[in-house]
């Protein structure tokens, strides 16, 4: 294990959770396509559940173990971890002294839109625990001081250096899309977040793309690595999360983002983020403003 990262990019890191030992999610300031957090806990904190994202970390302190294509897998400090979307995973502490690492959750869009230059697709890394200090310093420059927002000049810059680090370590890349089936893919996914809270069809995707509803599945899952089933209900998931941080009845939640009823918005709430929407609640801080928690 390589942990020459650790000498200063881990420098301030550990003072982002206010209380010591006390389970908790400090969520960043979104960029489009980024969502980035801190998590601290004890134990067992997430149950089986899958991400429509890339989900790629740095273990900060502890020991951070999870189940992943059929093996327990576990970080140290100063390794990286590489989650493919769609992949089921657990996660917690792997000792009794506790977690914390850092996250980010990137949708593949982007590093598509980066790799199609080099004609290439996304990138699946088979090892999902590695020891590359580069990696580790390209995202902590985006996850040192979470209380930061992202820019554009930095994410142009941010992605090129995931998608090549990625590339080092991941098996032959897929074929890429070509331009057309790029461009029909956007328009369903475009019109899928447009319409996120509403009963979407297949003939209305089927009208805005000008493709059939099987070439367009194909198109869109190697878009955006989920179906275009799985891409809308992440979305719903994904304003209803952030309206149950805002402090939104359950409820309320589920009948303002196209859910049945509660235990509708809770039953795939806890599949796609292993936790129920009233622990996500409990768990979520927000790290407040004009606080700088990377130095």
């Amino acid at each position: 294990m390589d942990q020459n990262v650790n000498s200063h990019a881990f420098e301030g890191l550990e003072r982002l959770c206010t209380e010591p030992g006390a389970d908790g999610i400090v969520t960043a300031p979104a960029f489009p396509g980024i969502e980035r957090i801190e998590a601290q806990f004890s134990g067992n904190a997430f149950e089986p559940h899958r991400h429509d994202t890339y989900a790629l970390g740095v273990t900060i302190k502890g020991v951070q173990t999870f189940s992943y294509r059929g093996e327990r897998r576990f970080s140290m400090p100063g390794q990286v971890i590489v989650l493919h979307p769609d992949e089921e995973h657990d996660g917690g502490a792997g000792t009794d002294d506790g977690l914390q690492y850092r996250m980010l959750y990137l949708e593949p869009a982007l590093l598509l839109d980066c790799l199609a230059a080099e004609k290439i697709g996304l990138p699946f890394v088979d090892e999902p625990v590695i020891g590359d200090p580069i990696l580790a310093a390209t995202l902590l420059a985006a996850l040192g001081e979470l209380d930061r927002e992202l820019d554009d000049l930095f994410v142009d810059d941010f992605v090129s250096r995931v998608a090549g680090g990625l590339a080092k370590h991941a098996r032959t890349p897929q074929r890429p899309l070509g331009n057309v089936a790029w461009q029909r893919a956007r328009l369903a996914r475009d019109y899928l977040e447009a319409h996120a809270t509403q009963a979407v069809r297949s003939g209305e995707l089927e009208a805005i793309t000008g493709l059939d509803r099987f070439s367009l599945a194909r198109h869109f899952k190697a878009a955006f690595a989920a179906s275009p089933h799985r891409y809308l209900l992440m979305r719903r998931l994904q304003q209803a999360r952030a309206m149950i941080g805002e402090g939104g009845g359950l409820s309320d939640v589920a009948a303002a983002t196209g859910f049945a009823d509660q235990s509708h918005l809770t039953r795939h709430f806890k599949k796609a983020y292993g936790v129920t929407p009233g622990q996500w609640a409990d768990l979520r801080r927000v790290s407040p403003p004009g606080r700088n928690v990377g130095r």
